[in-house]
């Protein structure tokens, strides 16, 4: 078997309204759709979603306006509700007949929320790691102002600056990836292009109609039993690490610890896996 990272992912195609998108299964059993932050695509999952092919048929993809998946209009807002119905509608495509497994971190997470509270029939399990969804939080209005203060900078400075702005704004959540050796393969390249061409976009038409998200507590206490709402161990006390907390206390559940911090799953692939395994399939012990 081949060491490099979405060595056996095959690629597919899904015109859905306004869009097409670029999707990749691996493995065999269940379905498991896996869902990216804001700008990040397929590629991103690869080490996780390659460690997690032995137990479920893995779904990976790029979200409409990203990498491969263009949007009709690309210079219109992105909505969560638009994200989770392309997440129901590739559910639709790989597994017609069962419910899924469904586990977004960042973004990703908010769209499973959503999935979650609006298509409950389509989904088994669910965990969502780390979801900015600002508005549950009592200081909401300071936060959503932080989103405009990132594009307002992008738009006056450039992205380097909005980068900048944004992690003074969220503390020291996003951590280094593991040292490697040597060049990058050509696919991990590829994609460390994309998402350096998707940033742009992210900033102006997702993060703040992401994070002004409000999520279906109704909905979702009727499901809580299906999910888990997950932070990073190194993410606490940050503010990344806030609206799943609150989330969690809402619906009567434990947040779930996870390794690393905001980009835990980039940078613990193999624990994220071993994790996500056990809270979807409900061996936590």
């Amino acid at each position: 078997m081949s060491t490099t990272p979405g060595a056996s992912a095959t690629a597919h195609r899904l015109p859905v309204p306004g869009a097409t998108l670029h999707y990749e299964t691996r493995g065999t059993g269940p379905a498991l759709l896996l869902l990216p932050g804001a700008g990040g695509d397929a590629a991103v999952l690869d080490p996780v979603a390659d460690a997690l092919a032995d137990t479920f048929t893995v779904i990976t993809h790029d979200p409409r306006g990203y990498s491969r998946s263009a949007r009709d209009a690309p210079d219109s807002e992105q909505r969560v509700a638009e994200h989770a119905e392309d997440a129901r509608r590739l559910l639709d495509a790989v597994s017609p007949d069962a419910p899924a497994y469904v586990a977004g971190s960042s973004s990703g997470a908010i769209v499973t929320l959503d999935l979650l509270a609006r298509f409950p029939g389509r989904v088994r399990a669910a965990v969502a790691h780390e979801p900015p969804s600002w508005s549950v939080l009592p200081d909401a209005a300071e936060h959503l102002a932080l989103f405009q203060e990132v594009y307002e900078t992008l738009e006056a400075e450039g992205l380097a600056a909005a980068g900048e702005r944004f992690l003074r704004g969220v503390g020291p959540v996003m951590l280094p990836p593991p040292d490697s050796e040597g060049a990058p393969a050509p696919r991990t390249a590829e994609m460390m292009r994309r998402l350096a061409a998707n940033a742009p976009s992210a900033i102006r038409h997702e993060f703040r109609s992401f994070a002004a998200y409000d999520p279906d507590l109704a909905a979702l206490s009727r499901f809580a039993g299906r999910l888990t709402l997950a932070v990073g161990e190194q993410t606490l006390p940050h503010l990344p690490s806030r609206p799943a907390t609150v989330l969690a206390g809402e619906l009567g559940l434990a947040p779930a610890p996870f390794p690393g911090a905001h980009n835990g799953w980039s940078t613990h692939p193999g624990r994220t896996a071993a994790l996500l395994r056990s809270h979807l399939l409900g061996d936590t012990r």
